[in-house]
């Protein structure tokens, strides 16, 4: 773990990824990037935990075998050039190329936007706005082509959102029950075990 440099009198001390991934953790819960401050967020409840781990094993066992599904890992948004202040996420889940993890498992860094291909991120009660308007437009920017929404308030729903040029992301709304699609890959999730 690295020590957080001291902040200037003037000016707080804003970070690169590289800056960010070097630091580890830094307290209880987790911790994010956006224009190179840090956030610092509460460890998911028990609910949002079991959602997400079986949403995990429903897709592992239907993704292709390039892709693999990985909770709760930093991403690189690579929205900026490495030397300026960055943008890292922590999604819930994310489906993405096999060979990212072996990337950074030599290489070290950080995952990659542009190795994604599914953003997915379970909305807590205090996460709405910030997963349904401010990481869409984010993830948007990034170029990660499919970002899926999951709300765990009754009835749970599964927004399936999908890049559509300059117009970000479009979605065709939320779907309950069940989940089916056969882009970016076909998937059957079924939505009510998730609570």
């Amino acid at each position: 773990m690295t020590a957080l440099p001291e902040p200037s009198a003037n000016e707080p001390h804003l970070f690169t990824v590289a800056e960010y991934a070097a630091l580890g953790e830094v307290e209880f819960g987790y911790s994010e990037l956006q224009e190179g401050r840090i956030l610092m967020s509460p460890s998911p409840a028990p609910d949002h935990n079991h959602a997400s781990l079986q949403l995990a094993m429903q897709l592992s066992a239907q993704l292709p075998a390039e892709l693999e599904v990985i909770q709760d890992v930093d991403l690189d948004l690579e929205l900026t050039e490495p030397d300026a202040p960055g943008f890292s996420r922590r999604p819930d889940l994310l489906v993405l190329e096999r060979r990212a993890r072996r990337r950074v498992r030599s290489e070290g860094g950080l995952m990659r936007a542009s190795e994604v291909s599914v953003v997915i991120e379970i909305v807590s009660p205090g996460s709405k706005r910030m997963d349904r308007i401010v990481k869409r437009g984010e993830y948007a920017d990034a170029g990660i082509p499919h970002y899926w929404i999951v709300d765990l308030a009754e009835p749970v729903s599964l927004v399936a959102c999908h890049l559509a040029g300059e117009f970000g992301y479009q979605d065709p709304g939320d779907v309950t029950g069940v989940f089916t699609t056969d882009v970016p890959f076909p998937v059957r999730l079924d939505l009510d075990v998730l609570v």
